[in-house]
Order: C-alpha cells, then sequence, then structure tokens
C-alpha cells in the first residue's frame, strides 16, 4: 500500500464523468490512500453523467488545504459548474501554490484556466478545450498524461490508466 497516510480528494460536481471520478477513487484508495470525493456546497449528492451517484465527503469550503496531498478534477460538465464556486477555485489555487499534486483530466482544465494555474504550464486535456488553455497561456500537447511540476493531466477516460500511474508516482 504505497500510499497509505496520503489524503486525496477527488472535486465533483453534477454531470461528472463517472469514470474519471470512479476510476481514480477507486484505484488510489486500493493503494491505501484516503480519498474523499468533496463537492462543491450545492447538494450533498450528485450524479454523473450516466447516471451514477456519489456523495460528497465534505465541500470545497471546509478543506484545509494543509490536511491533503492531492487534488484530482474529474471532467463531464461538472467542471464548468465546479469553476463558478469560489471555495472550489481558491482550493484548487491554494493546492496548486502549496506544491500539493493537482491532476485533471479532460475539461478538468477548464477549472485550471478559472485558478490562473495553466499560464506557462505544458499541459494537455480534451480537445474541446485546447484553445481556452492555450488562451490561458499553457503550452498544450497531445499526450495521454503530462506532468509538469506538481500539475498532471491526461486528455480522456482512455488515458486513467496513465493518469492514475502518474498521480501514485507522484505521491510515492
Amino acid at each position: 500500500m504505497s500510499l497509505a497516510g496520503k489524503k486525496v480528494i477527488i472535486l465533483v460536481e453534477r454531470d461528472y464523468q463517472d469514470l474519471e471520478v470512479w476510476y481514480p477513487l477507486l484505484r488510489l484508495r486500493e493503494e491505501g490512500a484516503e480519498v474523499i470525493p468533496v463537492g462543491s456546497g450545492s447538494s450533498k449528492e450528485y450524479t454523473g453523467k450516466y447516471g451514477y451517484p456519489i456523495e460528497a465527503g465534505a465541500a470545497a469550503e471546509e478543506i484545509n488545504v494543509d490536511d491533503i496531498d492531492a487534488v484530482v478534477i474529474p471532467g463531464g460538465w461538472a467542471p464548468d459548474y465546479l469553476r463558478r464556486y469560489p471555495a472550489v477555485v481558491a482550493l484548487v489555487k491554494e493546492a496548486f501554490g502549496k506544491g500539493k499534486v493537482v491532476a485533471s483530466i479532460c475539461h478538468g482544465g477548464s477549472l485550471l484556466v478559472s485558478a490562473g494555474v495553466a499560464k506557462g504550464k505544458r499541459l494537455t486535456s480534451f480537445m474541446a478545450i485546447r484553445d481556452d488553455l492555450v488562451t490561458a497561456g499553457a503550452d498544450f500537447v497531445d499526450e495521454e498524461v503530462v506532468r509538469d511540476g506538481n500539475l498532471i493531466t491526461s486528455r480522456k477516460p482512455d488515458d486513467l490508466p496513465a493518469f492514475c500511474k502518474q498521480i501514485i508516482a507522484s505521491l510515492s
């Protein structure tokens, strides 16, 4: 259990991409990490794009960044909702600034833009938000997983094995 003692939060909101929440959640728990779904605070339970529900263990405003090791930002349409909550944006920005692992997949990159952490970073995402990332100053590349310092990014559900391997390696 290489991640025993590590605490990871996965951000959730309505219409999250089901695999991009559940695959990392279960994989990181399998490695021994404590993984907590954290919502915007708009609800206690959120439903994914394909109807799978998840209960938030906390709201973003309740999280002390000093108590966590990583933030995972899944895609789907959830990031478009998450970025509307100042507490969520502040959480991502603070975690990044304190050197915590910030891992984003698919449309999760839109939250990186709102948090102001994409500028000057080499990263990837789902192609639909490529222009948003480039406009925010990112060096966009089309690769299954990209690590730039404490920032880890991937493009789509097919990239989840490489995405999770990189998160685990970064936290080990």
